[in-house]
């Protein structure tokens, strides 16, 4: 039977998540994807006569238990029903926000109390998507844009506090989905057309379909001032023999204490295009796999730090071997560098996008 995709669109208020969920809905039903979406329940129980602002405990506790519940039977019955249609026609199911988001919204402590009433664990929930795309809020670098015009539940008005919060409840939800071993950041950067033809590579990707090969813009930078609020990760990258027009990497990402294991093989099928498919392996297989290890390629180890700032998600990775001390900055989504919005306390030493010598693959290399 043929794996069905599950995949989340997340994000904090006015990010696109709506037009995302139609454009994706058409772009692969036209290339013979049966898509189901499963709806944003929070939205559901609000409008049956639920009220979060409530001061009634008791009232809010059962709220958010119902939400709870009901998204975890939507998501499961829904997978079910794609089960049906997946031996004969390949299935992606789309959910407007999944189960972790609900954690963005309340205390750990009620959230750790939910979890327990339902019998589910914060990692086996996270586990069950496949991929998690972040799409950033309009209030966090395309202001003029947010409105509360599409969400009249939505409580973050389009005022200076509301944006505030707005960015506030993004960053609570990107928290809620750190771990997750497939999350991108679909940012502001770009207009909002290029932002959801964004989201379309993406789940590309996780469906394993062809995928323009580009360069993503990358800098060296020096740290010239205080970085905002980061998510940091310890990573270790080791390449594996592979064959030619072949990449494969094994990479280690430790977030908060917590490992994960992803293999990743990057397979040119012609001068501009590639597919990448990546999965989640276990501690074991992935001791397995190192014995597969490239020997003319050192691991490489870097501490990340991943911000947004001004719409605009970065990856700031300090090399602590080999070329310690060398601080490269990512951005994603750029077609050149003045795309880029620079921040004030990192200064740019070169623009580096496009160098192969810059490419993960070849800092590995191992001198002679």
């Amino acid at each position: 039977m043929e794996r069905i995709k599950k995949i989340v669109l997340t994000g904090g208020p006015c990010a696109g998540k709506t037009t995302a969920l139609v454009k994706v809905t058409e772009y692969f039903s036209n290339l013979g994807y049966k898509v189901f979406t499963v709806p944003e329940v929070p939205t559901m129980i609000t409008q049956s006569g639920w009220n979060y602002m409530t001061n009634n405990k008791a009232f809010y506790y059962e709220g958010e238990l119902i939400i709870l519940e009901m998204q975890l039977q939507l998501e499961e019955s829904i997978m079910r029903m794609a089960q049906t249609v997946a031996p004969e026609q390949p299935v992606v199911v789309i959910c407007d926000r999944g189960v972790m988001d609900i954690s963005a919204y309340i205390s750990p402590e009620m959230w750790q109390e939910l979890l327990e009433k339902v019998g589910r664990t914060a990692s086996t929930i996270s586990s069950s998507y496949d991929a998690v795309l972040h799409l950033v809020t309009a209030a966090d670098g395309a202001e003029k844009y947010y409105t509360t015009a599409t969400n009249a539940q939505r409580y973050e008005q389009a005022n200076e506090e509301g944006l505030r919060i707005a960015r506030m409840l993004d960053k609570k939800v990107l928290d809620a989905w750190a771990h997750h071993p497939h999350l991108r950041i679909i940012d502001n950067n770009s207009d909002f057309e290029k932002k959801l033809d964004r989201v379309l590579e993406e789940i590309s990707q996780v469906l394993e379909l062809p995928l323009p090969i580009k360069d993503e813009c990358k800098f060296i930078v020096e740290i010239d001032g205080k970085l905002p609020e980061t998510i940091d990760s310890e990573i270790i990258q080791t390449y594996l023999v592979a064959d030619p027009d072949c990449e494969v990497r094994l990479r280690r990402k430790t977030i908060n204490g917590h490992t994960l294991n992803i293999h990743t093989t990057v397979r040119n099928i012609s001068p501009t295009e590639k597919i990448v498919t990546e999965r989640q392996v276990s501690d074991q297989l992935f001791e397995s796999l190192l014995q597969q290890a490239d020997p003319y390629r050192a691991p490489i180890s870097k501490h990340r730090q991943s911000f947004i700032w001004q719409g605009q998600y970065f990856e700031l990775d300090t090399y602590l071997s080999p070329h310690s001390g060398l601080i490269i900055l990512e951005t994603k989504g750029c077609s050149c560098h003045t795309d880029v919005k620079m921040p004030p306390f990192l200064k740019i030493v070169e623009n580096i996008t496009g160098k192969k010598q810059y490419y993960a693959y070849n800092l590995a290399k191992k001198r002679s």
